[in-house]
C-alpha cells in the first residue's frame, strides 16, 4: 500500500536540498513554484510517516498485550492507535488523488451584474463583499484590478485579484477553494427600489480563474489589438478627460479584456494583462480537460460550474448550493464572509467524485 509514496518522498528531500541552495532564490517565479510543491509533499510525506509510525505503535501494543493478556490497558491502546491510523490512511488517501494543477495558485475574481437591472447591480456588490470578507478571514490580501460601479451604489462589474500570504497548505490557496464560485448566483429579496414589498428575483454571475504568472503564458504581441478610449463612470459619465482606458483583444481567441480603473494608460494595460493571462491559462487548462479521457474529466473540476450554482433567499435567511445540496439558514453570517461551510460541501463532493473517479 501506498508504494508510490516512496518517490514522493524522494522528490521532497530533492526539493529540500534545492530550496537551501541561496541561487534558487534569485528567481522569485521559480522560488515560489518550488516552496508550493514542498509544501504540498511535506503534507504527504508528514502524513505517511505517522502513518507508518502509528503502525508500528499498533503490532508493538498488540505484542505486550500478548504478553501480558491480564493487561487489559495494551489492548485498549491498540485499538485507539489503530482508529488513528485509519485517519492517518484516510487523510493520506485524500492528499494522493490527483489536484487541479492550479490549486496552488492565487485567484482572479470576477462578478457582473445579470439579469435584474440595478437590483442586480445592488447584488454584484453584496457578492463582491462577501468575498473581500472571506479573504479578510483567511489572512488573504485582495487588489480591485477593475470595476465599474451603478448609478445606486452596486457594481456592473468587479474585477478582484485574491492573494495568499506565504505558501498555504495544500487545498487552502485562494483558487483551490474559490473555484467552484464561478457560475450564476441568484438573489430572491425586496428591492430596494420594489416600494410594494414584494420579493423579486435577479442574478449575478462570478467567474473564477487562477492568476497566471508570465511564464504560465505565452503571449505575442502581434496577437493583441489594444485600443484605448475614455474611462466613464456609474450611468456613462466620463470621469477622465484622457484617453487612459484600454481594451485588448487576443485575436486567435476572441478574449477581450478592458480596464478603467487606474488613471494611466500603462497601469490599465499591466492590469488588463494580468487578467487576459489568466483567462488563457484557464481556457488552456479547460481545452487540455477536454481532450482528457472521461475518468481523467470527472476527477477536475466535478462540481459543475457553468449553471446557476446558488440562492440566497433574505425572507428566510436562507442560502442553497444546488450542486451539493447544501442548505443553511444563516445567510447575514454567509454575506458578511462566514463562507466555509459552503465552501468545504463544494471542496467535499468534489473529493468523493475523484475518488469515485479512481475506483472506477
Amino acid at each position: 500500500m501506498f508504494e508510490a509514496v516512496d518517490q514522493l518522498v524522494a522528490e521532497h528531500a530533492e526539493l529540500e536540498t534545492r530550496l537551501a541552495d541561496p541561487s534558487i532564490h534569485s528567481d522569485q517565479s521559480l522560488a515560489r513554484r518550488l516552496n508550493q510543491r514542498y509544501a504540498e509533499l511535506t503534507a504527504i510525506v508528514k502524513t505517511y510517516r505517522d502513518w507508518r509510525q502509528l503502525g508500528d505503535d499498533v503490532e508493538a501494543a498488540r505484542e505486550l498485550a500478548r504478553e501480558d493478556p491480564a493487561e487489559e490497558a495494551w489492548i485498549r491502546e491498540a485499538d485507539e492507535l489503530s482508529v488513528r491510523r485509519t485517519t492517518a490512511e484516510e487523510r493520506l488517501r485524500h492528499l494522493l488523488i490527483p489536484r487541479d494543477p492550479s490549486d496552488a495558485k492565487d485567484t482572479i475574481l470576477e462578478v457582473k451584474s445579470g439579469e435584474g437591472g440595478e437590483e442586480s447591480a445592488l447584488f454584484a456588490g453584496d457578492l463582491f463583499r462577501m468575498y473581500t470578507r472571506f479573504a479578510e478571514r483567511r489572512g488573504w490580501k485582495t487588489e480591485i484590478i477593475d470595476a465599474t460601479e451603478s448609478d445606486l451604489g452596486g457594481y456592473k462589474t468587479v474585477t478582484v485579484a485574491v492573494k495568499a500570504k506565504g505558501v498555504p497548505a495544500p487545498g487552502e490557496a485562494p483558487f483551490a477553494m474559490l473555484k467552484f464560485e464561478g457560475g450564476v448566483h441568484r438573489v430572491q429579496r425586496v428591492p430596494v427600489t420594489e416600494s410594494q414589498g414584494r420579493v423579486h428575483t435577479s442574478a449575478a454571475g462570478v467567474l473564477v480563474y487562477p492568476e497566471a504568472e508570465p511564464v504560465d503564458v505565452t503571449i505575442n504581441d502581434a496577437d493583441l489589438r489594444i485600443d484605448v478610449f475614455r474611462s466613464s463612470g456609474p450611468g456613462g459619465q466620463s470621469v477622465n478627460t484622457t484617453d487612459s482606458a484600454v481594451r485588448i483583444t487576443h485575436l486567435p481567441t476572441g478574449i477581450v479584456v478592458s480596464c478603467q480603473n487606474e488613471k494611466s494608460q500603462l497601469q490599465n494595460k499591466e492590469s488588463a494583462m494580468r487578467i487576459l493571462r489568466a483567462r488563457l491559462l484557464a481556457a488552456a487548462e479547460e481545452e487540455a480537460n477536454a481532450k482528457a479521457g472521461d475518468a481523467r474529466r470527472l476527477q477536475i473540476r466535478t462540481v459543475d460550474r457553468s449553471e446557476r450554482i446558488r440562492t440566497y433567499n433574505y425572507p428566510e435567511n436562507r442560502i442553497s448550493d444546488h450542486r451539493t445540496g447544501y442548505k443553511a439558514y444563516n445567510l447575514d453570517q454567509v454575506l458578511d464572509g462566514d463562507l466555509d461551510a459552503v465552501i468545504a460541501s463544494c471542496v467535499d463532493a468534489d473529493m468523493t467524485a475523484r475518488l469515485e473517479a479512481i475506483g472506477d
